[in-house]
């Protein structure tokens, strides 16, 4: 894969999409789930995407099943939970897998650039955070305890910076 750009998702609605369609934004790229200790995450991911989206910020949700099973429903019982508990407005995708084999090929490049504790390469639960500038340079990324609203300063230092 030459660059993250190149990266095909597919929507929550079953739409095609690639990583391109957020070219020359601020992301924050989370692994997510709907019964999951860290689920009220979703409020603070929604406050964030409401305060810094007109200045190009987009949060993008992967529903994960692979941790406790905690995230079972369809796509659309998974859109309908986010949306009513929530308010969720910012892209959700379909499920996918973050580790193993079958994980996704956007989590397999974001591991690899920026590894976890030790060097670990796995995903250890659900909500860890990827930050990627809008140069599509994988900036940092977070533990499932860091709390959304903490990487204010940090989203904020992207918007700041200007593109190529």
């Amino acid at each position: 894969m030459s660059q993250i750009y190149d990266i095909s998702l597919t929507g929550i609605a079953g739409d095609n999409r690639t990583l391109n369609d957020y070219r020359g934004k601020v992301l924050l790229v989370v692994n997510t789930a709907s019964k999951c200790g860290f689920t009220p995450q979703y409020q603070a991911l929604e406050s964030l995407y409401r305060k810094y989206q007109s200045q190009g910020l987009e949060i993008l949700g992967f529903p994960c099943n692979q941790f406790g099973a905690q995230e079972q429903g369809s796509e659309a019982e998974i859109a309908q939970f986010c949306e009513l508990n929530f308010g969720v407005s910012f892209p959700l995708f379909s499920k996918i897998d973050v580790n193993g084999d079958q994980a996704h090929p956007l989590f397999v490049h974001l591991k690899k650039a920026a590894p976890g504790v030790l060097g670990s390469q796995s995903i250890k639960w659900n909500f860890t955070k990827f930050l990627i500038g809008r140069d599509g340079k994988v900036r940092d990324r977070f533990a499932p305890t860091t709390d959304p609203a903490k990487l204010e300063k940090d989203i904020e230092a992207l918007l700041a910076e200007k593109t190529n």
